[in-house]
């Protein structure tokens, strides 16, 4: 399993961001519950949003991407890295 950081831009449309807001909320807490997500929230400046996912590769970040809700036009541009943990309690042993 890897880490990825998962870096979303918001649509410039308030009305369609808090519409979604609830349902990619709901999406984030179930992947917390699994142990796929780390921990995620909103740019304090409201312009976007960063979250850490674990999947095997990027083909499955995408898959996984597809389902959250800010997929249909909130996101309107994602950086994704993969990202290797050396320090703190998620670090690899």
């Amino acid at each position: 399993m890897a880490w990825f950081t998962v870096d979303t831009t918001y649509t410039d449309d308030a009305a369609l961001l808090a519409a979604a807001r609830p349902a990619h909320r709901e999406w984030l807490a179930g992947h917390v519950e699994s142990g796929r997500v780390l921990g995620g929230g909103p740019w304090a400046d409201g312009s976007g949003g960063f979250f850490i996912l674990a999947a095997e590769d990027a083909a499955e970040v995408d898959s996984l991407l597809a389902d959250d809700p800010y997929t249909g036009g909130v996101a309107s541009s994602r950086v994704i890295r993969e990202w290797t943990i050396v320090l703190g309690p998620w670090a690899a042993q």
